[in-house]
């Protein structure tokens, strides 16, 4: 589908089953609103999925993995070599993420869109985009059809994904580099300083950061980003994760399937949804706020309050993965607990 088609496709979530969603929550036998966000995003999720009782049975966790040729730059502490490593851990199920998905009950699909080298079990022809991005210091990252067509395998995957029975997506990524693109598209999107927007990512010194803001400075004003279109912003200085990550905001819109926003990067790649199809907006679930300095910018832009605050910056989908069971147990109050009549108690009254 084309942009315009996709445009015209996706429509906002479903006020009236909102609506019935709000009600049963004031019928819940407790005190009102005492769950706070969690009735917000179960009412939410009932609103993308069009009923207002619902199971969250399936989950998928869906990693982008891809490689930034800017790293080239100094702007890491570690070499490119490391994503395809971790990648192939995720697909032995040892990455952090995957541990934390075990308690959870999420399933991992890790996802070669665009790393340098192909990885066993993971990386897969249909869904690789090219072999990571340009230096875009010293070129564009990638040219507008390569980004067009990692979003559309995102959009994709979720497509499949609800075929296949899942019920929630959460977004994850792994690409050495990666704080650097996302810092670079948020800098521009939210028309903010990258002094102001970029963080160490893993563990850069004070040196290699004042590079890495130079590096996104720089490129900005030499492509001319504070002038031009999302997709544009995209294929200049972005990444194959986050136009993946994109893709598949999309694809939740498009299937209506709830996707849960992990961390910075992630979140990057919604905004960018959400600059190319407003609608999409309304499908999109907050798990936390990470530890760089411009995701609560970018959750702010999107009007969306995280769930939990940890100080995390793991990446990999952790947070999405750790919010997961936070959802279910407000997901079980709002399917099962009695209502005021069943516990024979008067119905509390909004004062």
């Amino acid at each position: 589908m084309t942009l315009e088609e996709l445009q015209e496709e996706i429509q906002p979530a479903d006020q009236n089953v909102i609506r019935l969603s709000k009600e049963r929550w004031m019928k819940v036998g407790k005190p009102l609103f005492s769950l706070g966000k969690l009735e917000q995003q179960i009412t939410r999720i009932a609103g993308i999925k069009r009923i207002a009782c619902y199971e969250i049975k399936k989950k998928a966790l869906v990693v982008m993995c891809a490689d930034n040729g800017v790293v080239a730059e100094g702007v890491t502490q570690t070499g490119q070599e490391v994503t395809a490593i971790v990648a192939e851990n995720f697909s032995r199920h040892e990455t952090s993420a995957c541990l934390m998905a075990e308690v959870a009950g999420v399933d991992i699909y890790p996802v070669d869109i665009g790393m340098i080298t192909d990885v066993k079990n993971v990386t897969r022809k249909n869904e690789k985009t090219a072999y990571g991005t340009k230096n875009f210091v010293k070129e564009p990252a990638m040219t507008r059809e390569q980004l067009w067509q990692a979003i559309e395998t995102g959009i994709r995957i979720a497509g499949e994904k609800k075929q296949e029975g899942y019920d929630i997506l959460l977004t994850g990524e792994m690409g050495i580099g990666n704080t650097t693109t996302s810092s670079a598209v948020a800098s521009v999107l939210l028309n903010r300083d990258p002094a102001v927007m970029t963080g160490k990512g893993a563990g850069l010194d004070d040196d290699g950061l004042k590079r890495k803001i130079h590096v996104i400075e720089d490129a900005i004003g030499r492509y001319n980003l504070r002038q031009s279109d999302v997709l544009t912003v995209m294929a200049s200085v972005g990444g194959y994760d986050i136009a993946g990550l994109c893709g598949l905001c999309i694809g939740g819109a498009l299937y209506h399937i709830p996707v849960v926003l992990d961390g910075f990067i992630s979140g990057v790649a919604a905004l960018c949804a959400v600059r190319l199809i407003p609608a999409v907006a309304d499908y999109l679930i907050p798990s936390h706020v990470s530890k760089e300095p411009a995701a609560h910018y970018v959750l702010d832009e999107l009007g969306l309050s995280p769930l939990i605050t940890c100080d995390m910056c793991l990446g990999e989908g952790s947070g999405a993965v750790a919010v997961i069971p936070l959802l279910e147990m407000g997901l079980k109050v709002y399917g099962d607990m009695g209502t005021f009549e069943d516990i024979k108690v008067e119905q509390y009254k909004v004062l």
